[in-house]
């Protein structure tokens, strides 16, 4: 009888304590910011560390735009390669090959036309000619 309650509380103290554990990660993360850092928000939105508070951190949005975010707000510290990659497109040079490929916008310069069979038309037939088919025109029935 008492077996049940004793794994449930043994749960929510293992639950407990790997919470405990994230936050301690997440605020020694937060503390690692220091004014240059490209960071990336709990809401996705990349900036750089301008200043540092006690609760609040500066961060530059764009150049010239700068906003006040709480330290909280912090969902990742990206170091310098990751954030140029993602902000601003940068490569490694060490790509080599997959550098150099160029993919096309369609697919249309993917297909070989020389080796194509000739196209059904599928234009629709005008009205007269389908009237001449059936010996019928629009809006006549068979009344019996």
């Amino acid at each position: 009888m008492l077996l049940p309650f004793i794994v449930l509380i043994g749960a929510m103290f293992l639950m407990t304590r790997s919470a405990k554990k994230k936050q301690a990660q997440a605020a020694e993360m937060r503390n690692q910011m220091q004014p240059g850092t490209g960071v990336r928000t709990i809401g996705g939105m990349y900036a750089t560390v301008k200043e540092i508070q006690d609760e609040t951190v500066l961060l530059e949005v764009a150049p010239g735009v700068h906003a006040v975010y709480a330290k909280n707000a912090i969902g990742a510290v990206l170091d310098d390669a990751e954030y140029n990659r993602i902000v601003h497109g940068d490569t490694d040079e060490d790509a080599g090959a997959d550098s150099e490929t160029v993919v096309p916008d369609d697919a249309s310069s993917l297909t070989d036309t020389a080796d194509e069979a000739p196209k059904a038309d599928l234009t629709k037939k005008s009205d007269a000619a389908e009237g001449e088919k059936d010996g019928k025109t629009d809006g006549e029935t068979e009344a019996k």
